[in-house]
């Protein structure tokens, strides 16, 4: 048995997600995968990999061995390319996610200009305002904005994101413009579950949060929906700075209550842990982070 080429093997299925997945990635057959896993776990005497006909879990004994192989796997591959005379050029499928409006904006712009620095790569985009899990889906590269929760992924913050509230010229005429976030709610709010749930809006004030209940007429779960409402009128609406910035820019909407705003939220590139990364992935990642970390838009804000 060939041990870098069974470590390998290991590794794509568990970050590929199926025996499937890992086979194409690595372009063998689904049989000599599972030879490959059945062979490994026979040669350890140990099972790496819980099988169900719907999903695959790591055992203990998996996880601690797969770490250990990321390490060396890693060092072949520093070894391998401090004695190449030439970087290998970027190579190969990418699958990459972010936010909608996010990723309209920022992120499919960047991939193209990426494309054509780098002819022989593929990337398949996918906008979904859901929190997609990267090895069950087959993930490579993911953006995520907001507080991340503790797993075992590498995660590069690339800029912030302000929580603001906004309104229409017309909406402030009629209503007037709050001085606090309290007056928020006896005035028009528009409703929208996927920023926070429920009906209440978190603010700043002297380094403490406080929380304001709103209401409102108009409530809806797609972030377009709320912004064009807001345009329209319909009341003051709560957002991520870069979802509409656009229509502060041309004057469609004004920001009220800036001193009030709470912390902003971190924008990160999260990919699997370990050492190792395809070259077209450290590609990637590398221009990603130079291209969000000098955007004037996504700076860290007081």
């Amino acid at each position: 048995m060939d041990r870098l080429a069974a470590m390998r093997t290991f590794v794509e299925i568990v970050d590929r997600g199926s025996l499937t997945a890992a086979a194409v990635a690595l372009d063998r057959s689904q049989p000599t995968v599972v030879r490959a896993l059945a062979s490994l776990e026979e040669h350890l005497g140990a099972t790496l990999l819980r099988r169900t006909t719907r999903r695959m879990s790591l055992t203990g004994e998996g996880r601690d061995y797969l770490e250990r192989c990321r390490r060396i796997l890693a060092d072949v591959e520093d070894a391998e390319r401090a004695v190449s005379q030439d970087e290998e050029e970027p190579r190969g499928d990418l699958r990459v996610t972010a936010p909608v409006q996010f990723g309209k904006r920022y992120i499919a712009p960047l991939v193209t200009r990426f494309l054509d620095r780098h002819p022989r790569v593929r990337v398949d985009l996918i906008l979904v305002d859901r929190l997609v899990d990267l090895v069950d889906e087959g993930i490579d590269l993911a953006l995520r904005i907001g507080p991340l929760a503790d797993s075992t992924l590498v995660a590069s913050r690339v800029g912030h994101v302000r929580r603001v509230v906004c309104a229409s010229p017309g909406r402030l005429a009629e209503s007037g413009c709050p001085d606090h976030p309290s007056e928020l709610s006896q005035l028009p709010c528009i409703r929208q579950e996927s920023l926070a749930p429920g009906t209440v809006w978190r603010f700043r004030e002297a380094g403490r949060v406080t929380a304001v209940p709103v209401q409102g007429r108009f409530a809806t779960n797609q972030i377009a929906a709320a912004v064009a409402a807001c345009i329209d009128g319909a009341g003051f609406g709560k957002f991520l700075s870069y979802q509409v910035q656009p229509y502060v820019d041309d004057g469609r909407l004004r920001l009220v209550l800036e001193d009030f705003e709470p912390e902003p939220w971190p924008i990160s590139l999260v990919y699997p842990s370990g050492r190792i990364l395809p070259t077209r992935l450290r590609a990637l990642v590398k221009q990603m982070q130079q291209s969000l970390r000098g955007h004037a838009d996504l700076a860290q804000v007081p």
